[in-house]
């Protein structure tokens, strides 16, 4: 066996996404890089570990305790590494965040100067829906998760980031003059996919005010969501900090509507019988300290009335 650590990184990622695109995005290397590093890995061992199925990457047997272990390899290295840096005093270690898509709109502001003033910390920042979001809390593979809707039935501690507003948005262009339920009533109404809290959120508040929906649009991003109602094709209900570029620009607007906006708290949360580890400890003290001045310089929010 003459394997590198390079390749046990990509071949461990290959298993994760099952995908050589997502793993070249992820690591960002090319893909013919990718597919070249995992056949020369494969190629050290007689049984295949990765196998092509109707187009698709499946993991043998033997490739899940390889990856199992490749996990292991890779960790060991890593704490390697850290120890290493922590013995000349500098911080170091790796944290791990899993946050709802819109949270992308807020989390790096709160990363930025961190990570900049701690050279030796590492960041893996899984960006998906609330559902996996909680699902990784649960399974110990994070330090925290950023939400703006607690979760039930779970023990948690929390560190409260910033006001979250959801509004009724459309498109700035339409010069309809109709407010509250008779404008969704009348219009096509942006969702996301099931899974998302925001479509929760949404699908309860319509049917608390009993609001009838004429045409269903389902799209699996926020992203996409505002794209959508800036190029015509619906109304949807969204929070403002993702929009704020777009409200300021002219390309949306929000339409009032009583019962709006809808009120809630983006948060850190972290199990509470959970450990934080000492860089997890690190980052809410530089929070602590710092969380003011970053909503004054990054979340100024425009005059949306």
């Amino acid at each position: 066996m003459n394997y590198t650590l390079h390749q046990l990184r990509i071949y461990l990622k290959v298993t994760e996404t099952l995908s050589i695109t997502k793993t070249a995005e992820k690591l960002n290397l090319t893909q013919p890089a990718i597919s070249i590093q995992l056949k020369n890995f494969q190629d050290q061992f007689d049984y295949p570990l990765i196998e092509i199925i109707n187009k698709k990457i499946q993991v043998t047997g033997l490739g899940r305790e390889i990856a199992i272990a490749a996990e292991s390899i890779i960790n060991e290295i890593d704490n390697i590494n850290y120890k290493s840096q922590n013995y000349k005093n500098k911080l170091a270690g790796h944290l791990k965040i899993a946050i709802v898509s819109t949270g992308k709109y807020i989390m790096p502001y709160f990363l930025g100067d961190y990570l900049k003033q701690n050279s030796g910390v590492d960041l893996t920042m899984d960006v998906t829906n609330y559902s996996k979001v909680l699902s990784s809390l649960l399974q110990y593979e994070i330090d925290f998760a950023l939400i703006s809707h607690d979760p039930d039935n779970i023990k948690f501690e929390n560190f409260d980031l910033i006001k979250n507003e959801l509004y009724l948005i459309g498109k700035s262009s339409n010069n309809t003059s109709l407010t509250g339920d008779k404008v969704i009533s009348d219009s096509t109404f942006l969702f996301r996919e099931e899974g998302s809290r925001t479509r929760l959120v949404m699908e309860n508040f319509i049917a608390k005010n009993k609001i009838k929906i004429k045409k269903k649009i389902e799209l699996t991003s926020n992203e996409a969501v505002k794209q959508s109602v800036i190029a015509g094709l619906g109304l949807s209900i969204m929070p403002l900090i993702g929009i704020r570029n777009e409200i300021e620009s002219g390309l949306l607007k929000v339409i009032p509507m009583k019962g709006l906006p809808i009120q809630t708290t983006w948060r850190l949360i972290w199990l509470k019988e959970k450990r934080l580890s000492p860089i997890a400890e690190s980052y809410l003290s530089y929070l602590e300290k710092e969380k003011e001045t970053i909503i004054k310089n990054y979340f100024s929010l425009p005059n949306h009335q």
